[in-house]
């Protein structure tokens, strides 16, 4: 395969998933809103836009870190390239650029897509708009990821679309995680009250983990909840499955076996997957959640490099 085509894939993917996740990541304050007075989160939406590593950019073009200016930044600044239209039109010319190596039935489901949220953000959304936007965000994420598997043929190029989405996704559901437990509780009082009861709740369903949480656990702990999310090695959202799961679709990329490597890329995913394989809940709390997830963030950052160094960069001549 084309290092071309292949990138191609990795990122059409790897957009269309961020840009589910922007929409999870927003809609953890969303919800929470719906359960606690607003004046209790006025404070809550400059965090959402520190997590993203933009925060000079934002007040550089909007100032006051209001629901609306972060709604519209996160959410249609065409400007910011990790909003949520951003994300879907850097997936259409990515899709357009293999649409003969890709299905005409994901071409179609990523175009409908951006076309839906390029008119979107062409009207005026109001809040309860917004309430229904993001679910639909993440619905027709989920249906270019049902129709790829369905459409297309489970080769190299499907390999490479798996591996871009498993790793956005790892990466996002630490950020979705570091949002609750480093910055949304206002005070160390709230600790195990209902209002942070409520917010780690939020979390879940923002994550479409609740349900499956529920069915593992009786009662709300922030504990038993980031172990769910963290090493839960049969939920797909959760960091371990994700990342279990992208390392065998970089050994079929690579024909070696899961256990060994032949390049960068492989020994980063793997020495990354099994730390966190034998590491405890206990241990990350030790570190701090949120240096642990830092510190995650940025070895997974690390490991995009590598991919984009094992099978796309031009080797430099010797």
């Amino acid at each position: 395969m084309l290092s071309r085509v292949a990138d191609s894939i990795y990122w059409l993917n790897r957009y269309v998933e961020r840009a589910e996740n922007v929409a999870r990541f927003v809609e953890v304050n969303l919800n929470l809103l719906l359960d606690t007075p607003v004046s209790g989160f006025t404070q809550q939406w400059e965090p959402l836009v520190v997590t993203t590593g933009d925060k000079a950019l934002f007040h550089e073009r909007y100032g006051d870190a209001n629901a609306q200016n972060v709604l519209q930044f996160l959410t249609f600044d065409s400007e910011y390239s990790n909003s949520v239209l951003s994300c879907v039109k850097s997936a259409r010319e990515n899709a357009r650029a293999v649409r003969e190596t890709i299905s005409s039935e994901m071409w179609e489901q990523v175009n409908s897509f951006y076309l839906w949220v390029k008119e979107a953000a062409q009207t005026e959304t109001t809040e309860e708009q917004f309430y229904r936007f993001y679910p639909e965000v993440k619905l027709a994420s989920h249906l270019f990821a049902g129709v790829m598997d369905a459409t297309m043929a489970h080769n190299e190029g499907w390999h490479f679309g798996q591996l871009g989405r498993l790793l956005e996704r790892a990466d996002k559901t630490a950020r979705i995680l570091d949002v609750k437990y480093y910055i949304l509780l206002p005070s160390v009082t709230d600790v195990g009250s209902p209002l942070d009861e409520l917010q780690w709740m939020a979390l879940l369903k923002s994550a479409s983990a609740y349900e499956m949480y529920r069915k593992r656990q009786h009662r709300i702990t922030p504990e038993s909840i980031t172990k769910f999310l963290i090493f839960d090695q049969e939920f797909p959202r959760s960091i371990q499955f994700c990342l279990i799961q992208a390392e065998r679709s970089l050994h079929q990329i690579t024909g070696t076996t899961v256990g060994s490597w032949c390049n960068s890329s492989e020994r980063k995913l793997g020495r990354l997957r099994s730390e966190l394989e034998y590491m405890t809940i206990e241990e990350v709390f030790e570190i701090g959640l949120h240096e642990f997830l830092d510190q995650f963030q940025t070895r997974l950052n690390i490991v995009g490099e590598h991919i984009y160094e094992d099978f796309v960069a031009v080797p430099l001549a010797s």
